[in-house]
Order: C-alpha cells, then sequence, then structure tokens
C-alpha cells in the first residue's frame, strides 16, 4: 500500500481511523477503486439507480441539487443504507443552505458579505449553509470560492466571490472553512488554480489565469498555500491554465503542457499543490461536463488522464456507465496508474474517515434521524442575514444628491426591469413595481417583451404591440418626459453557467424604443443593481447607482430602506464598480 500519512494535516486521523481506511481499501477489488473515484450528480431515486450507484458501480458520492426538505431523508437513506462503503453526499454551498434544501436560507452572494467590511460574515454564510446541509445529511461542501474578483469582464465570478481585496478572500475563506468544520462538513476552496482574471468562462473553454508566476504566488497561490496549511480538506480543480506557475514548476515544458486545464493539468496538480504546497487531501475536478473539460483531449482519455495527473474524484458525467469504462479501460492500458488510482481512493477513503462516516454508519446515523427543517429560519439566522444585508447594500454614486426618493419630489416613476429572460410582468418585475407603489409612487412598468409581426406591419395593420413600439420611437420628447418625473432601472441578471458575457442588454426595436435609457438628460435617472457590481460600465448616465449584490428578501428590503433615506448606507465596494472608467465616475 502506498505510504500516505493521514495522521497530519488535513485530516489528522487517529489509528483506528487510519486503521479503517487501510483495511476498507484492503477489502476493495479493483472495480470499487475505480467506482470510488466516481462523484456523479443525483439524478433518480428509484431502485435502478440506486443498484447502479451503490452495488454495480460502487461509486464514491453524489452531488445532490437543492431538494425539499421532507424528501431529502429518504432519499439519502436509502442510497446510504445500500451502500457498503459510506458514501459522499456533497452540494454548492456558495451561498447559504439553499445550494441543499429547497427551504434553506439564501444568506447572501459572497460579494455581499464582502461589502460589509466584515470578516465575520464569510464565518457566518459558512455556518449557516452548512448547519442546514449537514442537517440534511450532507457531508461536503463546494464552497467557498478563493477566486478573486480582478476582472469587471469575467462572466462567472463576480458576485461568487469574495471580492477583488487578496486579503479580504483569504479572511473570508478562513471563517468560512472554520465554519463547515464545526458543523462536521468538508469545505472545498475553489476554482484552482483561479478564476476571475479571464473575460472567458471554463464552462465554454479552457479559460486562462495569466498572471505571472510571482504574481500569482503573491495572490492566489498565498490564498491557497495559506490555507492548505490551516487544514482545507479538499480543493476543487477548475478548467482553467496557469502557463506562468506550470512552466516555473516544469521549466522546458510544451505550451500545450503549459496551457492545460488545472484539472489535467500533472505540474499544477502534483507538482505545484501536492510537492511544493503539501496538500495531502481530496482533489476534485469541477464539472466534466464543461467544455474546458473536454477541450484539449477526447473524453476516453480525459476520465482517466485527470487522476493520472493528480485528481482524485470526477465530478459529473457524460454517462456515468461510460465513464467508468473509459476510467477502467484508461487504468488497463497505463494512463491510469496503480499508484495514482491507490492515492485517490485512499485519500477518499481518509476524508470520509475524517467526517466520521464510518462510526456513524456504524451507528446508523449517516442520515440524520431529525427534520432538516428544525435548522431552518432560526432566530439567529434571520437576525444574521439581516444585518448582512443592512451592512452590504452600497451606495455606488449619487452625484446629483438626488436620494432619498420620495413621492414628494419625484412621485411618477418609469420604471424598467432588466432580466436575463426578457418578458413582461415577470414575478421579480411585479415585486418591485409593488414595493414602489407601496412607498407612495405612481409607477408604469415597462413591458419589455414584443412580437414584431412584420407581414401585419407591411400590410398597414400592426399589431397593438407593434403599434405600441411604434408610438415610442415616434413619440415626442415631452410627450414622453412629462409624464414622469424620474426615472429607475433595476436590473436583475444574476451570473449563470454558458454566458459569454454579463451585460446589460437593452431589447429595442430599430435601436430606438423606451427600453434604452435615451431620457437620461429628461429627468433624475435611479439605477439599482441585485446581481452583478459592474452595471455602470453600460448605465454610465445614472445619477444614482446602487450595487446590492444579493436579491433575497432581506436585501431587497436593505435596499429600499435606504433608497427611501430610513436608513443609511453602509456598504463599501470591494471591487472597482467604476470598472476602471472615468466617465462611470463623474457623469
Amino acid at each position: 500500500m502506498s505510504r500516505l500519512d493521514f495522521s497530519g494535516n488535513p485530516y489528522y486521523l487517529s489509528e483506528e481511523q487510519s486503521r479503517w481506511v487501510e483495511e476498507t481499501y484492503a477489502s476493495m477489488t479493483t472495480e470499487e477503486k475505480l467506482g470510488q473515484v466516481l462523484c456523479p450528480a443525483f439524478s433518480g431515486v428509484d431502485e435502478a439507480h440506486i443498484m447502479q450507484y451503490t452495488q454495480q458501480l460502487k461509486v464514491g458520492g453524489f452531488m445532490v441539487r437543492p431538494l425539499p426538505g421532507q424528501a431529502i431523508h429518504q432519499i439519502l437513506g436509502a442510497f446510504q443504507g445500500a451502500s457498503r462503503i459510506p458514501l459522499l453526499i456533497s452540494a454548492n454551498l456558495e451561498e447559504g443552505g439553499n445550494g441543499a434544501l429547497e427551504e434553506g436560507t439564501y444568506f447572501a452572494m459572497p460579494e455581499g458579505c464582502a461589502a460589509t467590511g466584515d470578516v465575520g460574515f464569510g464565518y457566518r454564510l459558512g455556518k449557516v449553509a452548512c448547519r442546514e446541509a449537514a442537517a440534511a445529511g450532507i457531508t461536503w461542501g463546494y464552497a467557498p470560492l478563493v477566486d478573486i474578483d480582478n476582472s469587471y469582464q469575467n462572466p462567472i465570478t463576480n458576485v461568487r466571490s469574495f471580492g477583488s481585496d487578496k486579503n479580504v478572500v483569504l479572511e473570508m475563506a478562513r471563517g468560512n472553512l472554520r465554519a463547515a468544520k464545526e458543523e462536521g462538513v468538508a469545505p472545498t476552496i475553489k476554482h484552482f488554480p483561479g478564476d476571475g482574471s479571464d473575460e472567458r468562462d471554463q464552462h465554454l473553454l479552457v479559460s486562462v489565469n495569466a498572471l505571472s508566476a510571482q504574481e500569482w504566488m503573491d495572490s492566489y497561490g498565498m490564498i491557497y498555500k495559506t490555507l492548505i496549511d490551516e487544514g482545507a480538506p479538499s480543493i476543487m480543480a477548475g478548467h482553467i491554465a496557469q502557463p506562468g506557475v506550470a512552466r516555473m514548476v516544469c521549466p522546458g515544458i510544451s505550451d500545450k503542457e503549459a496551457f492545460a486545464a488545472g484539472s489535467q493539468s500533472k505540474p499544477l496538480l502534483t507538482g505545484l499543490l501536492r510537492e511544493k504546497f503539501g496538500f495531502n487531501g481530496v482533489i476534485v475536478t469541477d464539472s466534466s461536463l464543461m467544455v474546458g473539460y473536454m477541450q484539449n483531449m477526447p473524453r476516453r482519455q480525459a476520465v482517466p488522464y485527470c487522476i493520472e495527473a493528480g485528481c482524485d474524484m470526477l465530478l459529473f458525467n457524460r454517462n456515468l456507465q461510460e465513464d467508468y469504462e473509459y476510467l477502467a479501460e484508461g487504468y488497463r492500458n497505463g494512463i491510469l496508474s496503480d499508484k495514482r488510482l491507490e492515492e485517490a481512493v485512499l485519500r477518499i477513503l481518509a476524508m470520509k474517515a475524517y467526517l466520521g462516516l464510518p462510526e456513524k454508519q456504524a451507528a446508523g446515523k449517516l442520515v440524520p434521524d431529525r427534520d432538516p427543517l428544525a435548522v431552518v429560519n432560526l432566530e439567529e439566522t434571520k437576525a444574521w442575514v439581516e444585518e448582512c444585508a443592512d451592512k452590504a447594500v452600497t451606495l455606488v454614486k449619487d452625484n446629483q444628491h438626488i436620494l432619498p426618493m420620495s413621492p414628494e419630489k419625484t412621485k411618477r416613476v418609469y420604471l424598467n426591469v432588466i432580466e436575463a429572460d426578457v418578458v413582461n410582468d415577470s414575478p421579480f418585475a411585479l415585486e418591485m413595481k409593488e414595493r414602489l407603489e407601496k412607498e407612495g409612487f405612481e409607477v408604469e412598468l415597462r413591458k419589455r417583451y414584443f412580437v414584431m409581426d412584420q407581414a401585419s406591419f407591411l400590410s398597414g395593420n400592426p399589431t397593438p404591440d407593434m403599434q405600441r413600439i411604434m408610438g415610442e420611437i415616434q413619440m415626442k420628447t415631452e410627450d414622453f418626459t412629462s409624464k414622469y418625473d424620474c426615472a429607475m432601472i433595476i436590473v436583475n441578471i444574476p451570473t449563470v453557467s454558458n454566458a459569454t458575457t454579463v451585460r446589460v442588454n437593452w431589447k429595442v426595436a430599430f435601436g430606438l424604443g423606451n427600453d434604452i435609457p435615451w431620457y437620461a438628460g429628461e429627468m433624475p435617472l435611479i439605477v439599482m443593481s441585485t446581481a452583478n457590481p459592474y452595471h455602470l460600465l453600460d448605465i454610465p448616465m445614472a445619477d444614482v447607482y446602487v450595487n446590492t449584490y444579493s436579491s433575497n428578501k432581506a436585501t431587497l428590503d436593505a435596499a429600499f430602506e435606504k433608497l427611501m433615506g430610513r436608513s443609511e448606507f453602509k456598504g463599501v465596494s470591494p471591487v472597482d464598480a467604476f470598472c476602471g472608467h472615468e466617465d462611470c465616475r463623474v457623469l
């Protein structure tokens, strides 16, 4: 057996726990060892899925998306009860317990925590997320992000990060890890070697962290090395290249090797994380469904090679049975060595021992026997969420001193709510309208969606939608502006996978219409963004610009309290909300 020692960092296993790892490994067939490195997505609770996961392929664990609290005991209990070796059950816990439970707490986006200026909210976010997840039977959390939000053009990081200050990112992550360990959940620092510097998304290609080796070591590297030394048990390897560091670790490597995805880079995974940084925990790939994972080699080769390069578990599968066969084939033909398979399985077993899963299995307690909703909506949690919201909402600019809003000053409001999907009367848009009306404003909500019926238009019988749009285009300036005292744009475009950009998309006809803020010089323009701190780039003419970072109820409540002047703005931007453009600041 490989002489990996788990008596030290990060697992600090007792002799009895180490014995369980060794004896369990010795009892496993090669087929079981191959199954352990697979971590598929949960896709069903029927007997066929249970059999495939636990009896046929004997996977090491699986990831769940949010499930109803009443269902999760039954589901996880069925899988854990059918598995000889306890399963790692993972979930995304970036923003709260809502990553595991449908009823779980949406605490805040990490950048909202950072905007409070209080690093204690990194701990509180982790505490709430992991407390609720653990009550549901989750043992492994994919959080915190330690990506640094270095580029306003990056479409995937922004509010998911703790901002652009490496020291704030480190301190927030430290608290998050401490909370996770208190709740018996293994945290995961991600996305190694570091997102947030490229303007592209690893979901769509191998993105590149192009910092020099020294710049990386002084920022991302400093964060990873510190958290590794302090006991981080798991790292997620992204499909992100870091050519400078790869060349530093292995001088003379080819350009192709230097630009390999982090999840497939032996210099980064083995040379840097294992040998230079001394990491002895589990490395899991980010989703293997991303283009970044598939870009440089056939999947048949990528599945076994990422384990050989230094990863221990493969997250997600295009087809679980096929990936298992690719893994077995790669093992037989030498892509995956005995040594690396052994190390990977031992580390997986060690993390299970670190989490106390063998003892819990023996006691029948792998899934807690209480209702997970018993720890949701605790008074402490609600107080923390409200305090975070109060301290996070940030007034980026109000150059004309337009705030506070009031019906006495600007009773008639033209409201445009911009979301990723162009629809009329979305629930969010109607909520924003209702909030303003409760404050005493008269609100007209812009209808953004229309159907261009060219045949009707050319025949001289335009549809009502076309008549509305043409009326907007041809309306006299004063006919429009005389109807309103101010305009308000609320942008709610959350970060999502597979988006090449996260920019304000003005849905207009012929480049005109009232969707674009042509009226900015005619009346006060108030802009609020709920999910991206960088929209001043597209709306620099805003007289007022507010970032809330999160869109949970507590944050929206706090934002309206501040807009109306009943509460002061306390947030401090954790990034350059002006995107390096002076016009965004001064206009």
